[in-house]
């Protein structure tokens, strides 16, 4: 029997170092039913005995599964998961770290057409209790060292625990004896399979609702950027509970027959980081920039990887980043874009042209436009997708809010809130978030472009750009700082580096002001640039310096 999604995934294969063939030759097919275990997963994992799934930890734990194994485990599972009365469109909290019950727990539920809520093991009651009455879940899958933050919580009337048993909790571990047989559900393309509650940079955290193709299928453009192969080892550094974990450590690899490898560890190191990427023989490796910029802090050349791709995400990547990449292992970071309401939309594939600081080019299947003001398309403005080709990989929408939504699709477009310019070869280049691109003197000015400058320093690590009030300019740029370990914040780190910058910018693009601090992120790790500006707009008038902060006329008094 024909299958169109490994067809279409097979002819993505083919054409992963040709660009332009594979956008001509796309066509999101369309779906009545669909089950992605059921129509594509349990189809190439019969007999199948190639390594799916290997996780390994500081603690010297290495755990290899085969496609084989993982979906008789899922079967196992949905079916202990429907004998204690879990049935299709239930919604599942998933809030476990890497281990293998995590994937053994989404292939189930995918199978039996359940819900699931993936949820970060960092949320604390509150944000349970705002996920378990908006998600109105019926069951809750953590592990035994987690059940204590869900003590008096109401609802998720079904509660089930891996590792030690646990009172009041149903064992993970009695799935073992369940039988491994019945069919998957016969879901259709539009049902919910997946509810996103998003990191909240700026706002309350939306509800992300994805349908059984959205994500399953639509992550064939995250595998095309990835440039995975059968048979590769792929390594993604992303916590569970977050889009970029189903992108990168579930979907993607996966729908290339890849082998998942999880690291687990308790608190980051770079070397140890560095030391798995040899030993496991990761051939393709993606992870977030901040990791990067820690990598980078140590001497690559020590350690003899065997990455043939190395891309990020998450947020934009630093061109001094690449540059020290490249000098050290030969290879060149590919950058991409997406969000946890797409999946991979622009991005550098494999054997195309990278030019420094770009995130590349739609890719296939991905109508990317930018729209000004306006509502025009234009050279520079709003990242947006058109919805008259409405790709697959498209959330269905925010759940349970109509202005969300209106706001979201006005125009015919779909609103990322992001902003890039493109050049005439077609390439994007981010400029930074609608929210975070601000004027001074009139001029327009876009952070990540300062940040970037910023971070070619080689005191430091990680930087944010943010307006702050000024009675000429309504606004000057500010740089918040974190230092190299050992680097004391003092007048002359701030001197050194507004120097840098000076020499490297625009006279309009200065950085006026410096404060070495810690930059607040949210729980998936990105910044929270938003409150930085809210910081700086409270300030007082009498321009009163905080500790560790600079202002150019302090250090260059005839600045002007």
């Amino acid at each position: 029997m024909s299958n169109r999604f490994i067809e279409l995934r097979d002819a993505l294969l083919q054409t992963r170092a040709d660009l332009a063939a594979a956008q001509q030759g796309f066509r999101w097919p369309e779906f009545g039913e669909f089950n992605w275990v059921r129509d594509y997963f349990e189809v190439i994992a019969a007999g199948n005995a190639a390594p799916a799934l290997r996780l390994v930890d500081d603690a010297g734990t290495d755990q290899e599964l085969s496609f084989a194994e993982l979906a008789r485990r899922a079967a196992q599972l949905a079916n202990f998961f429907a004998g204690h009365g879990l049935q299709a469109g239930d919604r599942v909290l998933l809030m476990l770290p890497n281990c293998v019950p995590l994937w053994e727990t989404m292939l189930a539920a995918i199978r039996l057409g359940a819900v699931v809520i993936p949820a970060s093991t960092l949320l604390e009651r509150s944000d349970l209790t705002d996920r378990l009455e908006r998600g109105r879940v019926r069951a809750v899958i953590t592990e035994a060292a987690l059940t204590g933050r869900f003590a008096g919580l109401a609802g998720a009337p079904l509660r089930i625990a891996a590792g030690a048993p646990t009172a009041g909790w149903l064992d993970y571990a009695d799935s073992m004896t369940a039988p491994a047989d019945g069919a998957a559900a016969a879901t259709r393309a539009g049902d919910l399979m997946l509810l996103y509650f998003t990191s909240g940079t700026t706002a309350r955290p939306k509800l992300v609702a994805h349908s059984h193709v959205s994500y399953p299928v639509g992550h064939l453009t995250t595998m095309y950027w990835l440039g995975l192969r059968p048979g590769d080892v792929h390594l993604n550094l992303s916590s569970p509970g977050w889009a970029k974990h189903a992108w990168s450590s579930f979907f993607a690899p996966w729908n290339a027959q890849a082998c998942v490898l999880a690291y687990h560890y308790e608190r980051f190191d770079a070397r140890a980081l560095l030391s798995q990427l040899v030993r496991c023989r990761v051939t393709t490796f993606c992870a977030p920039p901040t990791v990067w910029r820690m990598l980078i802090q140590h001497n690559l050349r020590e350690w003899r990887v065997h990455l043939r791709e190395a891309v990020s995400a998450g947020e934009p990547l630093n061109p001094e980043v690449i540059a020290q990449v490249r000098e050290a292992w030969g290879l060149t970071i590919r950058d991409g874009f997406g969000q946890t309401e797409t999946t991979a939309q622009v991005g550098n594939p494999p054997g195309q042209p990278v030019k420094p600081g770009s995130m590349g080019r739609p890719l296939p299947g991905c109508p990317v436009a930018l729209i000004d003001i306006h509502g025009q398309p234009a050279q520079e403005g709003e990242i947006c997708i058109e919805l008259a080709q409405r790709p697959l990989a498209l959330m269905q929408g925010y759940l349970d809010d109509p202005q969300r939504n209106a706001e979201a699709m006005a125009g015919g477009y779909y609103h990322t809130g992001d902003v890039a310019s493109r050049d005439s070869d077609g390439y994007l280049t981010y400029v930074g978030r609608m929210d975070d691109v601000f004027k001074s003197s009139d001029y327009r000015i876009s952070p990540f472009e300062l940040e970037s400058v910023l971070i070619e320093h080689e005191w430091v690590v990680e930087a944010a750009v943010v307006p702050s009030p000024d009675p000429l300019r309504l606004a000057v740029p500010k740089a918040f700082v974190v230092l190299v370990a050992g680097r004391a914040p003092d007048a002359a780190a701030a001197a050194a580096i507004l120097q840098h910058v000076r020499e490297r910018v625009s006279p309009y693009q200065r950085i006026r002001r410096l404060e070495f601090a810690a930059l607040p992120k949210t729980i998936s790790g990105k910044i929270r640039r938003v409150e930085l500006r809210q910081l700086e707009a409270a300030r007082g008038a009498d321009g009163a310096r905080r500790p560790h902060e600079f202002w150019e006329e302090d250090l260059r008094p005839a600045a002007r």
